[in-house]
C-alpha cells in the first residue's frame, strides 16, 4: 500500500482502548495496514477471544493486547509499562471504550429518566468519562514528558444533541418501552470540554487533543429501528464500521498537525438539521 507522506503512521505507537469492539477493532486493523504499532486496552485479551476478532493477525508483530479496566488508574498503568517495555512512549491514543445501553439491556437500563438505576449512571460515567480522564492522565502524561503525541476521544451524536427519543417510541407498541438512557449522552457530552481543556493545557508540550463525534454504526439493529434511524440521516443510511478509519488517521498523522481542542463529526449529515 502506498501511502501519502502528510498522512503516513509508519512506526507509530498507538494505544486503542476498547480495541476488541466493534469500531476499535476497525481503527486497530487501518493503523496496522499503515505500518503502525498497535496495543489494543481491554478488559477481554485471552488468546480465544483475540483469535476470534483478529483471526491470523494476532500474530502480527506490530501488535500487542493487554487486559486492562480503564477505571483503574494502576491497571492503566500496568499496561502502558508494558507498551513502554516493547516500543517506547505512545504517540497516539484513542479513548474508543465506552459502554451503552443497547435494545436487550434491562428494562430499568432503558425505562424512563426518573427511575433510571443510580448503579448504571456509576458503571456509564466510570467507564465513558473518568476512563478517558484516567487514560490521558497516565498515557497523555508520558505523552507530554516526551513532547509530542495525539489524543483522540470519541464520542457521539448523543453528546452533542439529545437522543431523538422519537427512534424508539415503537417499542412501546410491542410492549417493551425503551428510552435511550441518560448516562450515554452526558458522558459523551462531558468529552468536549474535557478536549478543549486538555488541548489548551498540553499545547506546549507538543500534544494535540481532538474529539471524534460519530453517528450510528449499522450492527444489525432490528429493521424498524433502521427504518425510523435512516430517515433523520440526510445519507439515507447508518455508517458503516469502517467509515471512521479515515478521520482517526487524519487525526493521528501530520496532515492534522495544526488541529488541536476541535470536534469533528461525522453523521451523514444528522446534526445539519
Amino acid at each position: 500500500m502506498t501511502i501519502d507522506p502528510l498522512f503516513s503512521v509508519q512506526d507509530q505507537v498507538v494505544i486503542v482502548t476498547g480495541g476488541m469492539g466493534q469500531l476499535g477493532r476497525q481503527f486497530t486493523l487501518a493503523l496496522l495496514e499503515r505500518g503502525a504499532r498497535v496495543a489494543v486496552f481491554d478488559t477481554r485479551v485471552d488468546e480465544a477471544y483475540t483469535r476470534e476478532r483478529f483471526g491470523e493477525r494476532v500474530s502480527d508483530s506490530n501488535l500487542m493486547f493487554c487486559q486492562v479496566d480503564v477505571t483503574q488508574r494502576s491497571s492503566i498503568e500496568q499496561g502502558l509499562a508494558r507498551v513502554v517495555a516493547r516500543w517506547g512512549v505512545p504517540h497516539g491514543l484513542i479513548n474508543n471504550a465506552g459502554l451503552d445501553s443497547p435494545p436487550d439491556a434491562p428494562a430499568a437500563e432503558n425505562g424512563p429518566f426518573e427511575t433510571y438505576p443510580e448503579a448504571s449512571l456509576d458503571q456509564v460515567l466510570a467507564v465513558n468519562l473518568k476512563g478517558v480522564v484516567l487514560c490521558c492522565q497516565v498515557i497523555g502524561g508520558a505523552m507530554a514528558e516526551a513532547g509530542r503525541g495525539s489524543i483522540i476521544n470519541i464520542s457521539s451524536i448523543y453528546g452533542l444533541v439529545s437522543p431523538d427519543q422519537r427512534l424508539y417510541a415503537y417499542r412501546a407498541a410491542q410492549g417493551a418501552p425503551f428510552f435511550k438512557p441518560v448516562a450515554y449522552a452526558i458522558s459523551k457530552s462531558g468529552l468536549f470540554n474535557l478536549t478543549r481543556y486538555l488541548a489548551t493545557y498540553w499545547a506546549e508540550k507538543g500534544v494535540r487533543v481532538n474529539t471524534l463525534t460519530f453517528g450510528g454504526v449499522f450492527n444489525h439493529q432490528d429493521d424498524q429501528f433502521l427504518a425510523n434511524y435512516t430517515s433523520r440521516v440526510p445519507l439515507g443510511r447508518m455508517a458503516r464500521e469502517d467509515e471512521y478509519n479515515g478521520a482517526v488517521i487524519f487525526l493521528l498523522s501530520q496532515a492534522s498537525s495544526y488541529m488541536t481542542g476541535s470536534n469533528m463529526i461525522i453523521d451523514g449529515g444528522w446534526t445539519a438539521w
